[in-house]
């Protein structure tokens, strides 16, 4: 990968052990271990042959989609509201959240008997509603305030002043990234020598946690942040020297897909890593669905960024051995057509025309005959305009069997004389009409 690809950033201030700042002495991830003890499970840290097999290493994968909850956030969560006073508990806690993090929070206030409220954006799928109350039963209220997270956090800060209770964040605070790199600890337990782990990054919690914990403990491991290229949040503090909030962002990674990056996380990540690596969200598609057909994992997008990244630092890791956080495997079903249709666009096997075809009979029999290959498969085809079907064009998506065929798919059309516009191009049009 190369310096105009943009997707590459290295941190030239990644420090060792004996030159750690004033904040890793708040970090005493030893006795979060012993705090989550009897609440968190101790994941495998799995070898994984195919992965080996593709990019000539030792992979092996940190399975946090097996955690309770299915995702690595119930140890930030537990680890702080446990460390709170017998007073903080009494009131109660607050978050903001319409995923892993909710969960986690909800099983922490189950286990330890504390009143949690949840602000949940209003849009939030029922499904993951119904999840994050299945986990906190009766120790938890949710509430569904606002069209945006960012106006769900407000409402919740708001909310967690006027009642004096305390609010638990995603990622921002030392006890969660404490609880997070409890991670490390156990991969460094089950393994040694290990010279690169890859941690995707969202808010930074986790890279937080995990990256001052290698740094500490086996220097000599490189940590690679991975975050997704439609949110990367840290990439662009690290270009700015300090976190800045980015005006649009995907959302398609939700897991992680911040606007702007946490300060001590920013503070600590800064330091302790040696690269990031952004990666585009149909790479992420591809590798959820290879997971899933080769391996029977199920990972979420953000699960995936990690693995994801593997595929643009394929000269670094070879010949290594190389850790993988999947840090969670909360997929909903409904979201596999379009991480199907994501993947297919990304790996070159899908595309959509807008195709205007001549005004006379046998002109889509044609077309079919002469243009498509015979793998060629056509996935949509839709007439635009309704009333005169004549005159406008049709919408047409032709899936491939081989990338290459696209030169002489396009080859075909303009030797025919196909009057055609490639709407893959356009995103925004994409967008509208698929």
């Amino acid at each position: 990968m190369n310096e105009a690809d943009n997707t590459r950033v290295v941190n030239k201030n990644a420090i060792i052990a004996k030159s750690l700042p004033a904040w890793s002495g708040r970090l005493n991830f030893h006795d979060a271990v012993y705090r989550l003890k009897k609440i968190v499970n101790r994941t495998p840290l799995m070898y994984n042959p195919n992965l080996s097999r593709r990019y000539g290493c030792e992979v092996y994968l940190k399975r946090e989609d097996l955690q309770i909850a299915r995702s690595y956030k119930l140890r930030g969560a537990y680890n702080m509201i446990s460390g709170l006073t017998e007073d903080q508990k009494k009131k109660g806690v607050v978050c903001a959240s319409a995923g892993n993090h909710a969960q986690g929070f909800a099983h922490s206030c189950k286990k330890l008997a504390i009143k949690g409220v949840i602000f949940m954006p209003v849009i939030t799928p029922k499904q993951k509603i119904s999840q994050t109350k299945m986990f906190g039963e009766d120790y938890i209220e949710i509430k569904l305030v606002g069209d945006t997270f960012d106006d769900c956090a407000a409402a919740a800060k708001s909310y967690t002043a006027e009642n004096d209770m305390v609010f638990i964040p995603p990622f921002d605070d030392y006890s969660i990234i404490e609880g997070q790199g409890t991670v490390a600890v156990e991969i460094l337990e089950d393994a040694s020598d290990i010279d690169y782990v890859f941690v995707p990054v969202g808010g930074g919690g986790l890279c937080a946690g995990i990256g001052a914990y290698f740094k500490t403990f086996s220097p000599q491991t490189k940590v690679i942040g991975v975050e997704p290229a439609g949110a990367p949040s840290m990439k662009a503090a690290l270009d700015a020297g300090h976190p800045v909030t980015l005006n649009e962002i995907d959302r398609f990674v939700d897991g992680a897909a911040v606007k702007r990056i946490g300060d001590i996380t920013y503070e600590i990540c800064s330091k302790v890593m040696d690269d990031m690596v952004l990666v585009p969200e149909g790479r992420i598609c591809t590798i959820i669905l290879r997971l899933y057909n080769e391996d029977a994992i199920v990972v979420e997008p953000a699960g995936a960024l990690s693995i994801a990244a593997l595929e643009q630092c394929t000269e670094e890791i070879r010949g290594k051995k190389v850790v993988c956080i999947v840090s969670g495997g909360n997929n909903d079903i409904d979201r596999m057509p379009e991480i199907k249709e994501r993947s297919l666009q990304f790996e070159g096997l899908k595309y959509y025309f807008l195709v205007n075809f001549a005004q006379r009979p046998g002109a889509l029999k044609e077309f079919v005959n002469n243009v498509l290959g015979p793998e060629d498969d056509i996935t949509r085809f839709e007439y635009l305009q309704k009333t005169n079907k004549e005159a406008g064009p049709a919408l047409v998506g032709i899936e491939l069997q081989d990338r290459n065929d696209y030169i002489r798919l396009i080859e075909n059309m303009k030797r025919y004389q196909i009057n055609f516009s490639e709407i893959n191009k356009d995103d925004r049009l994409l967008s509208y009409l698929v």
